[in-house]
């Protein structure tokens, strides 16, 4: 079974897509609220300390995962899940477990960017607002400008025009449309990043002297051990997953291009460190001190309103604010870009493999399959006349964040518990540096997936605590409007993950069919 897909055409180009595709939204707009939200400084704590247990082990995992199933031909996670598991169980238990994998990343890629689109749209939309002086006037809040905003024909351009431009990327292939795209869009995004930080510790007191640029830094990086607290530890590990964009097969796909001897070790360390580049130093270095400088300590808390409700404020009391907001929703703009690029190409690769679907007829599909699964979040502030946003909420709870984490530890238990040696000797082949038998052993056997089951296991009840497993959940429970909004999203959620299971299973039968009727490994490169 020979290997005829296409390549990355150069290390840099890989290099960028792979940054891109982890430097997203997470970087710019997750992370500073979640930082600001969760204790600043004892936030980092945690943070780092799930980057090295989880996040580290978990890229490494990812990207020989990748590069090992695109050796027999594959770009999505069922089967290469599948043919790193049936080195430590039988290939029928195997495929059970590639089709779990499979059925979350579906999930991940169709779901996570029905709403993730709309938010990069949000940010395109907001760029023209912010050069055409959109929400400079004071007459309304900027509350009463974003729910405007969403509740427009505007909302639905913009996204459009986004959508567009994902499809139309993906379907000039890996070396002319993801990997152009990224040679454009990322050294576009630091320079952005690095401007916007430069202005923010510049900015001195504006508002109020106590209200500076710097003690902003001092807050998000010296830490109150009194605000240290299993909470603050729950939402790192999880900040960690969504930023890295791991636990959800588009590393994976992404590393199905590479050679079968290209160095993924190197290039881990790469994508992490470009990615922390941007999300501690560029992130928490423009966004946190400014909000913190015109909004105070209370301010720089202003949970996910903080990108499109909070720093509006700020651009309408700055010098230049029009400009310095452009900046920064493009900026917001050209990281979701590159991100959702990943997750459309998953799909498309899916419709390839599977289907024999021609590439550009694929992005095609996709591009309105995700318009079909994307109106919901479009339309419910419209027809609720509200900016609850619950229908998103659910999908994100569910899919954008706890199905992360359950994904991430199929893969690391499937590397170390099932493949493992082996999966070490897959991770060195070609590598420049070597990861020490040590280091495998004490993390991807042993820290990394305990560290995930436990995680989930605290997730599991604090998910219980805030009644998201109620059949009403406890944030719609007073607002029976958005019942329905809530259930129709569990209902599509229900659906796809079935619909993902069946497809992936599917797709490890077709290829390896005779395998799973001996039960016995046939086929190997």
């Amino acid at each position: 079974m020979s290997n005829q897909r296409e390549n990355w055409g150069s290390k840099i180009g890989l290099i960028l897509a792979m940054a891109g595709n982890a430097i997203g939204l997470g970087n710019f707009w997750r992370f500073p609220y979640q930082a600001a939200s969760n204790g600043g400084g004892a936030f980092m704590i945690p943070y780092f300390a799930a980057l090295i247990m989880i996040g580290i082990p978990i890229m490494l995992v990812e990207w020989n995962l990748g590069r090992y199933g695109g050796k027999y031909g594959h770009g999505t996670i069922g089967p290469m899940v599948y043919l790193q598991a049936r080195e430590g169980v039988s290939p029928r238990k195997a495929a059970i477990i590639g089709a779990l994998a499979g059925s979350f990343a579906f999930a991940v890629t169709l779901l996570v960017n029905s709403y993730y689109n709309q938010i990069i749209g949000w940010t395109l939309g907001y760029s023209f607002l912010s050069l055409t002086g959109g929400y400079m006037d004071e007459a309304k809040s900027t509350g009463e400008v974003f729910v405007g905003y969403i509740q427009s024909p505007k909302v639905f351009i913009f996204w459009i025009i986004a959508l567009a431009g994902l499809g139309i990327a993906v379907m000039r292939g890996v070396q002319k449309g993801i990997e152009s795209w990224a040679k454009l869009m990322m050294p576009v995004l630091y320079v952005f990043g690095i401007i916007l930080a430069i202005r923010a510790i510049t900015l001195g007191s504006p508002v109020n002297p106590d209200w500076s640029s710097f003690k902003g830094l001092n807050y998000i990086w010296n830490p109150d051990f009194t605000k240290l607290n299993w909470t603050s530890a729950l939402a790192a590990a999880g900040q960690i997953f969504f930023t890295l964009s791991i636990g959800m097969g588009i590393i994976c796909n992404y590393a199905s291009y590479l050679k079968p001897d290209d160095d993924v070790v190197v290039s881990s360390f790469a994508t992490i460190s470009l990615n922390e580049f941007a999300e501690i130093i560029l992130g928490g270095t423009a966004v946190i001190p400014i909000a913190y400088a015109f909004l105070g300590p209370e301010g720089v808390g202003a949970g996910v309103g903080l990108s499109f409700i909070a720093l509006p404020n700020v651009f309408r009391a700055m010098p230049a604010g029009q400009i310095f907001g452009a900046l920064w929703f493009l900026l917001l703009f050209f990281a979701g870009f590159t991100s959702a690029i990943a997750m459309y190409n998953y799909l498309v690769a899916l419709m390839e493999e599977d289907l024999g679907v021609h590439r550009k007829k694929a992005a095609w599909v996709i591009f309105f399959a995700y318009i079909i699964v994307g109106l919901p979040v479009a339309l419910e502030p419209i027809l609720t006349k509200t900016a609850d946003l619950v229908y998103l909420t659910e999908v994100d709870n569910w899919v954008g964040v706890y199905l992360l984490i359950v994904l991430g530890f199929i893969e690391a238990a499937t590397a170390g518990w099932l493949m493992g040696d082996r999966a070490l000797e897959e991770l060195n082949r070609g590598g420049y540096w070597k990861i020490p038998s040590w280091f495998f052993n004490l993390f991807v056997k042993g820290i990394t997936p305990i560290s995930i089951a436990i995680l989930l296991i605290f997730s599991t009840k604090d998910y219980i605590d805030a009644g998201y497993f109620k059949l009403i959940p406890s944030f719609v429970a007073e607002s029976p409007q958005l019942v329905p909004w809530v259930q129709g999203a569990r209902v599509v959620i229900f659906a796809v993950l079935i619909g993902g299971f069946l497809q992936a299973y599917k797709s490890i039968k077709d290829k390896y069919g005779e395998e799973l009727e001996q039960d016995k490994v046939l086929i190997r490169q």
